[in-house]
């Protein structure tokens, strides 16, 4: 079962000069906001799926859901 920290790394090693702060109570539910420079000009949307990116796979299975909100720097 992935932790929070674990999430935040994986989306700053992703998203190089991003920062990512994940809560996860319960280990399947988790919440991100992630701030990177990489979606200046980018549409909410396509922010969301640069992030949900780095899970492909993952969710609905061991990450059962992630709450997103993205900014720019």
């Amino acid at each position: 079962m992935p932790t929070a920290d674990e999430l935040k790394h994986r989306i700053e090693a992703a998203l190089p000069g991003s920062v990512a702060e994940v809560e996860g109570a319960d280990g399947v539910h988790f919440e991100a906001v992630v701030t990177s420079p990489d979606f200046a000009g980018r549409s909410r949307l396509q922010q969301h799926k640069m992030v949900m990116e780095v899970f492909r796979g993952e969710l609905g299975g061991s990450i059962h859901a992630l709450a997103l909100k993205t900014k720019t720097p």
